[in-house]
């Protein structure tokens, strides 16, 4: 009898401490991750990939699927990508396009001195000879046209790129309705204009007689994602200012010899778009209210009629990659701080959503979620700002919890409903923690000035916000004022190295990754140097340009190192050429001699992000282990 009273017991509580699962590093790296290829030529079905990782193998594989539009069985397949339109070849059939590198010029030792093949000599006389995580080969991207055996390099002899660098794809490129047109994108600047410009160009080539025009020239910032609708209008964004890489990202169409803004009197900013199937007008999605979602903005053709944008989708989720339309339908991914990734329709005459896929719904049932709040919090300058509150599952009001500030990169990136496979909420709410996360300034989704209004004042408002959310979620009663920690990863790792040197005492633990310590040898260092340029208002040495001197004197972290007195962790990746690896050395040494309890975390062969298995469980444990021991 007192066996099967126990063995009952330990079959409740083996239920019970099933049902009580939460979300860890482990089960976040079990995740299927989607890919979609694309909607099916008959315009039917989906057909996508889903990438799983082996943390013992440190590598992921893939598997396709087809899956209905109506609903059903994913079936798995091979060779999807035979079952969607092709984009690389022409509408008429008789062309294809590839992009392939081509060695243009000379960079290593044996290049000049073949003879001494052994040579690890590296030889630059100019900028950019480094970009993002890869140092400068002298090959480029190149547009290849092919048709039977013969090759055409659309880029003959040019040391420009196409797709471009270092996020390019083949977004950056398209055929015209009537396959005689190529239109590309590609930053034809070189050493250090390429370094301080943002000013991509399309290009239209000709196929019959293989003339290369520039589109967009006089169109001096970012000109990308060219789209013609079947009827022939083209379709790109664009943003205004050179050198400033996060300007409002408008939709110009041009037809013939008229050309219009369709955004322009939209107080937003676009992320991506798609021609709607008769071309009377383009679907985008974009930030607003802490979240992304679908819209519409009608085409008024050759007609003066001012175009209309009207969104499409409402709620607390993310509408990310615009995948296809198929009639009155829309296919998309969609996230929310609960949730990866999935594939849903939308229906577009109502804004109704249905999910396709259920990759990830085994591991989602078997755990409990977060609880996400949004709050509006009065800052400093007595405006509304958007606060959302992530509490850990089974929240308890009655209790105390510890609360993380997490601080946004970009910076202009928006704070939505993002689902993050490092910076994950749910993992640190589910470990216990509040987690408050606001939508400072300079992030988009609450209008253009909001997000232009971090450049220039990156020690100003944008850290007056962050005290002010904190600040107001801490009168509540079951927030533990007494552990309070601050995270952050590039501007937000910049913004933990500024609080360490502001924050009265409101901390208790801080963890900064990849972010700025010196602005002065990040300014000496960094590869896109057009970001600090507009960001810091110019260069550390203009000692009349009285913007920069602000920043490099009142907004520079390591002028307030005296001030800091709190517990930190610094991660870096060792190949992070956009914030370099340097920025963390400097901050850990300061620590470390000023005797603060501090540690660095360093990732070799990682770059801005963590993206290989085994380094990512060891960001996440890491980062929790700092915490156990801080907070």
């Amino acid at each position: 009898m007192y066996k099967s009273v126990s063995f009952l017991v330990f079959l409740f509580l083996f239920s019970n401490i099933f049902g009580q699962e939460v979300m860890t590093p482990e089960l976040l790296w079990n995740l299927g991750r989607i890919n979609a290829i694309g909607i099916t030529k008959d315009g039917k079905s989906i057909v996508y990939s889903v990438k799983k990782f082996d943390v013992s193998k440190n590598e992921g594989s893939t598997t396709e699927f087809l899956l209905s539009l109506d609903g059903g069985e994913a079936k798995e397949i091979k060779d999807g990508v035979t079952l969607v339109a092709n984009k690389n070849i022409s509408p008429i059939g008789n062309y294809k396009l590839s992009a392939k590198s081509v060695k243009i010029n000379k960079v290593f030792g044996k290049d000049y001195y073949p003879e001494l093949e052994q040579s690890e000599a590296l030889i630059y006389d100019d900028l950019m000879y480094r970009h993002w995580d890869t140092w400068e080969d002298g090959e480029f991207k190149h547009l290849i046209l092919h048709k039977d055996n013969i090759e055409i390099d659309l880029m003959q002899d040019e040391p420009f790129n196409c797709p471009t660098e270092p996020f390019g794809d083949d977004s950056d490129y398209t055929w015209s309705p009537d396959g005689k047109l190529i239109v590309y994108v590609s930053k034809k600047k070189a050493g250090k204009d390429y370094a301080i410009s943002t000013n991509s160009d399309l290009y239209s080539y000709d196929v019959a007689s293989g003339q290369t025009t520039n589109l967009t020239k006089g169109m001096m910032g970012y000109d990308t994602s060219p789209k013609y609708s079947p009827q022939g209008a083209l379709a790109w964004l664009s943003m205004k200012r050179d050198g400033y890489e996060a300007d409002k990202n408008d939709i110009i169409v041009r037809s013939g010899d008229i050309q219009i803004n369709l955004t322009e009197a939209w107080d937003g900013t676009v992320n991506s778009f798609l021609w709607k199937e008769n071309g009377s007008g383009v679907y985008f999605n974009a930030p607003i209210d802490g979240t992304t979602q679908l819209f519409e903005v009608d085409y008024p053709g050759k007609s003066k009629k001012r175009p209309t944008v009207k969104q499409i989708t409402t709620g607390d989720f993310d509408i990310n990659g615009l995948i296809g339309v198929s009639g009155e339908k829309m296919i998309v991914s969609r996230t929310d701080m609960n949730h990866a990734a999935e594939i849903f329709t939308v229906d577009l005459t109502n804004g109704e959503m249905n999910q396709l896929t259920h990759v990830n719904d085994a591991i989602y049932k078997k755990i409990k979620k977060s609880k996400i709040e949004k709050r509006t919090v009065k800052t400093t300058d007595q405006k509304d700002m958007l606060v959302w509150v992530i509490y850990p599952p089974d929240f308890d009001p009655s209790k105390k919890y510890p609360t993380l500030l997490y601080c946004q990169g970009g910076p202009q990136s928006a704070l939505s409903q993002f689902y993050s496979f490092r910076w994950n909420f749910q993992i640190m709410a589910a470990q216990g923690y509040i987690v408050v996360a606001p939508n400072r300034r300079g992030m988009p989704g609450h209008g253009v000035a909001w997000n232009e209004a971090i450049s220039k004042d990156y020690g100003g408002q944008a850290m007056r916000d962050y005290l002010s959310a904190i600040d107001d979620i801490a009168k509540e009663p079951f927030v533990d004022q007494a552990r309070l920690g601050a995270v952050g990863a590039s501007f937000g790792g910049y913004s933990i190295f500024f609080l360490a040197g502001h924050h009265n005492k409101r901390f208790k633990t801080f963890i900064s990754h990849d972010g700025i310590f010196n602005m002065e040898s990040m300014y000496g260092t960094t590869e896109e140097l057009f970001f600090v340029n507009w960001d810091n208002g110019g260069a550390y040495w203009e000692k009349d340009n009285a913007v920069a001197m602000k920043t490099y004197t009142d907004f520079n972290p390591k002028n307030f190192v005296n001030n800091w007195d709190t517990p930190i962790l610094i991660a870096q990746g060792g190949k992070d050429y956009r914030v370099p690896d340097g920025q963390a050395f400097e901050a850990f040494q300061a620590a470390q001699l000023k005797g603060l309890k501090s540690r660095l975390l360093y990732f070799p062969n990682e770059n801005h992000w963590v993206l290989k298995a085994q380094n990512g469980l060891v960001w996440q444990r890491e980062f929790f282990r700092w915490l156990k021991e801080t907070l």
